[in-house]
């Protein structure tokens, strides 16, 4: 059933104000000293809007790309308040602002952030014109490459470390040398200077990253503000549409058929995973709980569960660079659940969904707690996913972060065989006595022993013996840049 930026920002600190200190019998300060210095006044906090923001609920503010904003309240993580230059105030998405003082690349618009090196690819292979370049972070901290597409022989993105010489110069050919990054950039739009291309145009404008919910504090919505559309898939929960809110957001409208799920439990909890906000995760926007059948609305996914893309998507077209980055992807989501101490209960690549620019995100996370189905929560249920299952969750029906952990590495096995099914055809009282004994999935045909070895470690038979998915982004991220070095 069922693609970047999070940005942190620094709170403003109180300057610490020294008291005067007065001397004994009443003398005052001592001479040339102030009786009391001045109290520090606090610093401003300007940010610069990066996406243009729509307001459309009272209380918030639009936002004009470029354009700068006081911020007037910063205690919530995911909704500001702020004043613009015309002194209207009201609340913006965090993620859409970068404060002045420490904007550094993010004004321009080559500079692509954390965007990965398949990303990167695609997005330019489907500009498709010669010179087309995105600048992004390394996969070494505090490096950048330089992707750049070129037609030359064939079609291909060719990837350039910007380096630096002892004198803190910039260059990619150490015969062309600037003071910044930037200058650096207009010097080979001018001049390939040993690149396979000059740097001749950026991609166009990138969509906005989702909101956590679609405004602040808000997370009913009026089934009035939704006009749904075609159907995108159906399921034991009921049918998936997509849809469009107060006519211009995309947005997946999943329709639940009464009666499968815990409603009053579920809406309650619907107020917090609305302020669960990940690149790598499905944004829940909000839920329409006053009338039946419930419907929860989340970010739209244009290529639909990550199964059917690998199954429809010829292997040619992946490889093992581009599948261990699908993988990457979703560990990054569920690290992020894990440190929330957030538990999925139900991951596989079906509950994962793919956008544009082969981005991958986990999606109903949380969701099998409110199901009441016993057929899908019993662990002897004709519809509990027990192929994705370790054995405590067999014996004892018992979920935590490291069963999610063994669900992860049997998605890894969906994701290097392409969409094949784990165990074959085997029933299920077969899975479960090869699991009980120490069994587990063979090595996808031409994956890496690398690879192979993170989803072994996933599978180990008692939980405190699996890594965190922290430390499996460490591992995959470090087989990464040896399977393709940036």
């Amino acid at each position: 059933m069922n693609s970047k930026y999070i940005v942190l920002m620094v709170r403003p600190v109180l300057q610490t104000v020294t008291a005067a200190v007065t001397m004994p019998g009443g003398g005052g300060a001592p001479p040339g000293t102030p009786s009391a210095k001045p109290k520090d006044k606090q610093r401003t906090k300007v940010v610069v809007a990066l996406y243009p923001f729509k307001a459309i609920e009272s209380g918030d503010l639009s936002l004009e790309k470029g354009a700068e904003y006081e911020v007037i309240d910063d205690s919530q993580e995911h909704w500001w308040k702020v004043k613009d230059e015309n002194g209207s105030i009201g609340y913006i998405p965090s993620n859409y602002v970068k404060e002045k003082e420490t904007i550094g690349l993010q004004k321009y618009e080559w500079y692509v952030g954390e965007m990965s090196r398949q990303h990167a690819e695609s997005l330019l292979k489907q500009e498709d014109k010669e010179g087309c370049f995105v600048v992004r972070n390394s996969s070494t901290k505090g490096m950048y490459t330089l992707s750049l597409y070129t037609k030359f022989n064939h079609p291909q993105t060719k990837h350039y470390h910007i380096k630096q010489n002892t004198r803190g110069e910039f260059y990619l050919s150490d015969k062309h040398c600037c003071p910044s990054i930037p200058e650096l950039i207009n010097y080979h739009k001018h001049n390939s200077g040993g690149l396979c291309s000059r740097l001749k145009t950026t991609p166009c404008d990138r969509p906005a990253p989702p909101t956590a919910g679609l405004s602040h504090d808000k997370w009913e919505i009026d089934p009035s503000e939704l006009v749904l559309l075609e159907e995108l898939g159906a399921g034991q929960f009921g049918v998936v549409r997509r849809g469009r809110w107060c006519g211009y957001i995309d947005t997946a409208v999943k329709m639940m058929k009464e009666g499968t799920m815990s409603e009053d439990d579920f809406i309650e909890e619907a107020k917090v995973m609305t302020k669960l906000k990940h690149d790598n995760l499905v944004q829940l926007y909000g839920v329409c709980s006053k009338h039946r059948p419930i419907y929860i609305v989340t970010e739209y996914m244009r290529h639909g569960s990550l199964f059917n893309y690998l199954r429809r998507t010829s292997p040619d077209q992946l490889g093992p660079a581009v599948l261990l980055g699908m993988c990457i992807q979703v560990c990054n989501g569920m690290a992020y659940l894990e440190k929330q101490n957030y538990i999925h209960r139900d991951l596989a690549a079906r509950n994962c969904l793919v956008g544009d620019g082969k981005v991958v995100k986990v999606a109903d996370f949380g969701l099998a707690r409110y199901v009441l189905d016993d057929q899908y929560t019993s662990s002897g249920g004709t519809k509990f996913p027990i192929k994705w299952a370790p054995p405590e969750v067999l014996n004892y029906t018992r979920f935590s972060s490291k069963s999610d952990v063994w669900a992860f590495g049997v998605l890894m096995w969906e994701v290097f065989t392409c969409g094949q099914v784990p165990y074959g055809r085997m029933k299920n009282s077969e899975v479960v006595d090869m699991v009980q004994k120490g069994q587990v999935l063979e090595k996808p045909k031409g994956c890496l022993n690398e690879i192979y070895s993170v989803m072994r470690a996933c599978w180990r038979h008692m939980p405190d013996e699996r890594p965190s998915f922290r430390v499996l982004m460490d591992k995959l991220t470090t087989i990464e840049r040896t399977v393709l070095a940036d």
